[in-house]
């Protein structure tokens, strides 16, 4: 036989106890067996560590002499003829007397055994009382916190298979707890990306790193119609020697901290909407513009298809009637859609007019002056929402579920509705919406109401400043005439520029450039008064310097205004033209053979200022010359100095043998910005 190797505690190399992997390891569960004359013949190593005998010291001494108390001597005696005569087990806590002379409580369970010749023999377990009842309290605990728990818990076997769920989880999941044992995850959690929780269990298990507090939305069996959230966490199990036994998974469900958050966001959203509203919807005095502004602003935070209507009667500034039960006919403004959609063709295209029948919802909505909610578009409510059959069959193509109409109210007044569907956006349109909604178009409809009334006050105005200029310059003796008048754009008014061209005796030609500073109609109405007094001075045959002069005085009398003003004179059987200047820009002069150039004129004061006498200066156009009168809003800007800007109107008069037409075409377009926030009043000559 070969000798082992032995270390100096006198145990031998490759016989080390494994270290304990079970219940009956971890409380060190002893047993021994005591023959009829209760001399004990078997005793176990547990048992030793237990009562603090070794075998040699136990085997054959009686049992009741070596660790029982006297005391308790009769009544053991008594325990154990009892067991080996009925064969009935007893069990139960008793005090025995360890070898150091302590007394400990212990736990037994005491039975006969017989062999096969017939002798009877008593075995005996026996395990630490305090440490039995401590594993006792702990698995009781760990048994009510598990059933008890609100956070649902499972184990999972290696292969990810269900070993016990509680009844939280059965609740969460909606299946039975009897139904998890043996499926795996993706049997029964209803999360989207079950695939990737696996995945990540699976590295639980091969690393022991915990996965903690994983984020999942889903939409349980219990509760289908809504999203629920829950927190997932995995811990790799192993047994006392290292074992992997498997995965424990616990789901905490947190859907009202989801929805807490999700509400939250939404008023974060819907906060930010507004804000962006303020600063992108009416920015401009356009009604379209405004409209456009609105629908893209709306999607597709909002909806994913927006359409902007007005009543025709409202965009036309005519009093609203008392709301009935009759059709409306309504202006299609603007459309916007987040995506692709059939629905855009189902809607009517801005600029479009259409009636709506009474029971139509956009027509309710304006006749009650409230939103109309549909949170769920059915079969019955679209023909309803369409205009006609075709756009009911293109709306239910593009899938539309949820409907709100929303009436555009400014001052008291119901100006038209903001129309928005959800195709795409699962969610239905609720309360929230409502409100949004009904915030931004009440914005919206401020800002249109202030286009509308200014696009028609800003129509008037430049309906009266163009009939009182000259449709078209008549024909003049030695003269070649074009002209143009450029109303300032939709964010100011229109102003008190003109122009004017007036035959003369001898067949002389008066041209006149003025403008009134100021805007509007009563700017337009000014501007009309001096040229009814220009012609009536011109037919006097006065000096351009005396007519100016009694324009003047006659400014003096208008409150508030000052006219700057270029009146000239030409006279084709000398060449000569005769012109005065009040405050005005001075014209230009080009022809061939020699540069364009502005006239030196005196400036003279604005009309107006009064008491200032005004100068006449002659220059003299050989043919083929040209005479360029204009106001101020075709050459000064913002951005640049007054010097440059008339350099490049110079530049632009480098080919004066051009089309007049070509001429004022060509400085209006070149000089003039589509912002320009100025009229303008543009008269060319050319010397025949």
């Amino acid at each position: 036989m070969t000798a082992e190797p032995i270390r100096s505690d006198g145990t031998a190399y490759g016989r080390e106890a494994p270290p304990p992997t079970g219940l009956l390891d971890v409380l060190s569960v002893s047993a021994m067996v005591v023959d009829a004359e209760g001399r004990i013949v078997f005793w176990t190593p547990q048992a030793e560590e237990l009562f603090g005998y070794t075998a040699q010291e136990a085997l054959g001494k009686y049992a009741a002499r070596l660790f029982i108390h006297p005391e308790h001597l009769q009544s053991v005696v008594r325990l154990f003829t009892e067991v080996l005569e009925t064969g009935r087990s007893w069990a139960g806590a008793f005090p025995i007397r360890h070898k150091d002379g302590s007394s400990r409580l212990m736990e037994f369970r005491n039975m006969r055994l017989q062999d096969d010749l017939g002798d009877v023999y008593a075995l005996g377990i026996a395990a630490d009382h305090e440490l039995l009842q401590r594993v006792e309290t702990d698995l009781a605990l760990c048994e009510r916190l598990i059933n008890q728990s609100p956070i649902g818990l499972a184990l999972l076997d290696p292969d990810l298979r269900y070993l016990l769920v509680n009844p939280a989880l059965e609740r969460i999941d909606g299946v039975p707890a009897e139904d998890h044992v043996g499926r795996r995850l993706r049997e029964t959690l209803p999360l989207p990306d079950v695939d990737t929780i696996e995945s990540a269990l699976r590295q639980v298990l091969t690393t022991g790193t915990p996965l903690l507090d994983q984020y999942h939305v889903g939409r349980p069996r219990t509760d289908p119609d809504h999203e629920h959230a829950w927190s997932l966490s995995f811990y790799r199990l192993e047994d006392p020697g290292g074992r992997v036994l498997g995965a424990a998974a616990s789901v905490v469900d947190v859907t009202e901290r989801h929805r807490v958050a999700a509400e939250a966001d939404r008023a974060r959203r819907r906060l930010a909407l507004i804000a962006e509203a303020s600063t992108r919807v009416g920015t401009t005095l356009e009604v379209e513009q405004t409209a456009r502004e609105l629908a893209e602003v709306a999607v597709p935070q909002l909806a994913d298809v927006v359409a902007v209507d007005v009543l025709d009667s409202a965009l036309a500034c005519r009093r609203a009637r008392r709301p009935d039960d009759g059709p409306e006919l309504f202006r299609a403004l603007a459309l916007k859609a987040a995506h692709p959609t059939m629905a855009l063709r189902a809607a009517d295209p801005p600029g479009d007019v259409a009636a709506y029948q009474g029971d139509q919802l956009v027509t309710l909505c304006v006749h009650t002056g409230r939103p109309v909610l549909v949170s769920h578009v059915g079969d019955q409510d679209l023909p309803r929402i369409a205009r006609d059959a075709e756009a009911r069959s293109l709306l239910a193509r593009a899938g539309v579920h949820s409907y709100l109409a929303v009436p555009l109210i400014a001052h008291g007044e119901v100006l038209g509705a903001l129309d928005l569907k959800r195709t795409r956006n699962p969610l239905p349109f609720d309360e929230d919406d409502v409100l949004l909604a009904v915030e931004l178009a009440g914005r919206a409809a401020v800002a249109i109401d202030n286009a509308r009334w200014f696009e028609s006050v800003r129509n008037t105005s430049l309906t009266l400043q163009r009939s009182l200029l000259p449709e078209h310059p008549p024909h003049h003796l030695g003269l070649d005439l074009a002209s143009r008048y450029q109303p300032a754009q939709a964010t100011s008014e229109v102003g008190g520029d003109w122009y004017d061209v007036i035959p003369l005796a001898d067949d002389k030609t008066a041209l006149v450039v003025g403008d009134v500073m100021g805007n509007g109609i009563d700017a337009a109405a000014t501007m009309g008064r001096l040229r009814t007094a220009t012609c009536a001075y011109a037919d006097l045959d006065l000096e351009p310097g005396a007519v100016l002069q009694h324009l003047d005085k006659i400014t003096c009398d208008l409150e508030h205004y000052i006219v700057t003003c270029l009146y000239a004179v030409y006279d084709p059987r000398t060449g000569q033209c005769r012109i005065a200047n009040a405050g005005h820009m001075p014209p230009a002069l080009a022809g061939p053979g020699h540069p364009a150039t502005l006239l030196e004129l005196p400036s003279g004061a604005p009309l107006g200022v009064g008491g200032i006498p005004f100068e006449t200066s002659t220059t003299t156009l050989t043919s083929g010359d040209l005479l360029v009168l204009y106001t101020d809003g075709l050459v000064e800007t913002r951005q640049h100095p007054i010097d440059d800007r008339l350099a490049v109107l110079l530049g632009f008069l480098d080919e004066p043998h051009r089309p007049l037409e070509e001429i004022c075409d060509l400085l209006l377009y070149g000089l003039r910005h589509p912002d320009d926030h100025d009229d303008v009043a543009l008269l060319v000559a050319r010397a025949l």
